[in-house]
């Protein structure tokens, strides 16, 4: 494919704007080609207007034809082959296996979705059959199932260039619910975005969908943002992102006169609670794959755990000696872009500035002067101190952890208890730990969206039970996931549908269900009519 550097609107293309974006290869500082065009306000007006024309004509496509469509964009992005992959290298600096592996996910999970799609009980059908005679008031038949929400407003991650843009989750989850999707491609990977873009242009075309079905947009201007959001025709958004640019794009869904629902993922430290059962019995594997996990992709996961805490003692000493000397040994790595470097370097000095907190270890700097490199770093700090800055619960977004060394079970327990909402808590212990420490687990259940036993938080299952969401900052909304097929619902509405006429309901309502889908009949779960 060759890149064009325009905006995708539906069939067509657009370069309106000034073409003033260019990808870098963060590794050497090279500026790529093309030039990518800045989205005008005309051009996100077009994409959304041909979005809700796409969202009322693809309402009569069946269940098969959504399925079909996920199934050939995953096959097209497939057969983009090698170009896709040297082009995310190239933005990115990623290795060349993490890209692999990460295509691999998007396809899996574009296929995951149209499995679910054929299958169909996602829907969530309920029937309630009439009792004319019931006495004092008849009661009437009632169905209700899940149908799409409208075009959705997608928001590409910068470290994520696969499974969390273009065609990722949220578009992919989107798709499958019935939903159109404009793409506000990142910056920081643009040829790639428009890669994948073109290869789900062409599945639109070939399925025969409207071709509003999806559009891409490329900007690196705030105010592009805050139009797709604040479009009449935008009816959801999915992020993620930074807390202050999920922020405002809350904010902005929320003044419009019709407020949307905005899911953003926003960042997270993701603790790690160290009991002392486990370091007696494991503390050199457990520091080793502590060290491991905040280290993996130079930290810029969302999962990474920036947080440890334990109870003083002689152990813990001694962990904290393990993983200083692992610390040191991690060679530096290159980060995604300038801005994420800058970030990272300004919230480590930040850290390292705070009363009562001691860098205790860091990578030696083995690439002096290379082009957005950056190491790991171990810092300690004790639990006044932690109290005394609830800033430092915040997130720094690279290779960093700060271990808070607690006086007392109870002092952890309190430390716990003033942390804001996470995607992730990790608790390292033996069973006879989590019955000493109930009450710190069920904090935890409070202020998380999965909990860890005996693991590390990066590395997330793409399945129907994982749950990666959680409370407040690290979410907007802590009822939905981004990863696994639940994250479908954050897209679709309940319609019921009162003493309707067989002829006239939805497949899935019907008495002779034809779909085979499972559904609820006057309360009982079942596949039959």
């Amino acid at each position: 494919m060759e890149l064009h550097g325009q905006n995708i609107l539906g069939a067509s293309r657009s370069g309106l704007g000034k073409t003033v974006l260019r990808a870098v290869n963060p590794a050497t500082g090279e500026k790529l080609e093309p030039r990518f065009h800045e989205a005008t306000p005309d051009e996100i007006d077009e994409a959304l207007t041909l979005a809700a024309e796409a969202f009322r004509s693809n309402r009569r496509l069946s269940a098969e034809k959504r399925a079909q469509l996920l199934d050939v964009i995953a096959g097209h992005i497939e057969a983009i082959g090698d170009q896709l992959v040297g082009r995310v290298c190239a933005e990115t600096a990623l290795p060349e296996g993490r890209v692999k592996g990460e295509r691999q996910r998007t396809i899996s999970q574009l296929r995951m979705f149209a499995e679910l799609v054929r299958e169909g009980s996602w829907v969530d059908a309920r029937i309630d059959r009439a009792l004319p005679g019931r006495q004092p008031v008849a009661k009437p038949d009632l169905r209700r199932m899940l149908t799409g929400l409208g075009p959705v407003a997608v928001f590409g991650a910068s470290n994520f260039p696969l499974a969390f843009s273009v065609a990722g989750g949220d578009t992919a989850s989107a798709l499958a619910a019935g939903c159109p999707v404009v793409v506000k491609a990142h910056p920081a990977h643009p040829g790639t975005s428009e890669l994948v873009g073109m290869a789900i242009q062409q599945a639109v075309a070939q399925c025969a969908f409207h071709p509003g079905t999806f559009s891409l947009l490329h900007s690196q201007d705030p105010e592009i943002s805050i139009a797709l959001v604040t479009h009449p025709a935008t009816c959801a958004v999915g992020f993620t992102g930074s807390y202050r640019a999920g922020r405002a794009i809350f904010d902005a869904a929320s003044s419009r006169s019709k407020p949307i629902p905005v899911y953003a993922e926003m960042g997270s430290v993701n603790p790690v609670f160290l009991l002392p059962g486990a370091l007696s019995e494991r503390l050199v594997q457990i520091s080793e794959g502590l060290v491991q996990s905040v280290s993996l992709g130079v930290g810029q996961f969302c999962t990474n755990p920036g947080l440890v805490f334990g109870v003083r003692s002689s152990l813990l000493d001694r962990f904290i000696d393990e993983t200083k000397h692992r610390v040191e040994q991690v060679p530096c790595g290159t980060m995604l872009t300038p801005g994420i470097k800058a970030a990272y370097q300004k919230g480590l000095a930040r850290l390292q500035a705070a009363e009562r907190v001691k860098l205790t270890a860091s990578s030696p700097l083995d690439r002096p002067g290379g082009v957005n490199q950056a190491g790991s770093a171990f810092l300690l700090t004790d639990d006044n101190g932690f109290l005394a800055n609830p800033w430092l619960a915040e997130e720094v977004f690279g290779p960093c952890s700060l271990l808070v060394a607690c006086a007392s079970d109870k002092r952890m327990e309190e430390i716990a208890s003033s942390l804001e909402g996470n995607l992730t808590a990790t608790i390292h212990g033996t069973e006879q730990d989590l019955s000493n420490h109930r009450d710190l687990i069920h904090v935890l259940e409070e202020k998380v969206g999965r909990l860890i036993f005996n693991g590390f938080p990066t590395g997330v299952e793409v399945c129907p039970a994982m749950h990666h969401g959680g409370p407040f900052p690290a979410t907007t909304d802590p009822k939905f996931t981004s990863v696994g097929t639940a994250a479908i619902y954050r897209f679709a509405r309940p319609v019921c549908y009162q003493n309707f006429p067989q002829s006239a309901l939805p497949e899935e309502l019907q008495d002779h269900n034809p779909r085979r889908i499972w559904r609820q009949i006057d309360g009982q779960l079942r596949r039959e009519g």
